[in-house]
């Protein structure tokens, strides 16, 4: 999937996944403040359902909306991305950059290991 969303865009997506479903003032209830207006709110969720990432269901007079993906789904498909823009789509140039971070805590650095040496482990299995 090489979709992109604006900063905007996701930030209503990663409402719809945690709500489910809702109606575009359940939407803007899960903002901070200051909260955005409806009509901001109800234009980013219709280019959404342009992009084919949220349908709707009609409900009386409106409609309740829902994510069409699963937030796991779009994330492996950013990352991929991301890895191919900056980093000539090698995961290991990403991870050693990562890794040469000063702020970086020792800590940090064994529990990636760890994380990494894990799904070799089941990867080997497989």
């Amino acid at each position: 999937m090489n979709l992109t969303l604006t900063k905007a865009e996701e930030k209503v997506m990663n409402i719809l996944w945690s709500i489910e479903k809702g109606i575009i003032r359940e939407v803007v209830a899960h903002y901070e403040e200051p909260r955005p207006a409806y009509t901001t709110v109800a234009t980013i969720v219709k280019i959404l359902e342009k992009k084919g990432v949220v349908g709707r269901i009609p409900i009386a007079n409106t409609y309740q909306y829902y994510p069409l993906i699963a937030k796991e789904d779009y994330t492996n498909g950013f990352i991929r991305s991301f890895v191919k823009t900056y980093f000539a789509n090698s995961f290991n140039t990403m991870v050693s950059q990562f890794s040469n971070q000063d702020n970086l805590s020792v800590e940090e650095m064994e529990e990636l290991i760890t994380s990494l040496q894990k799904q070799v482990n089941k990867k080997r299995k497989n």
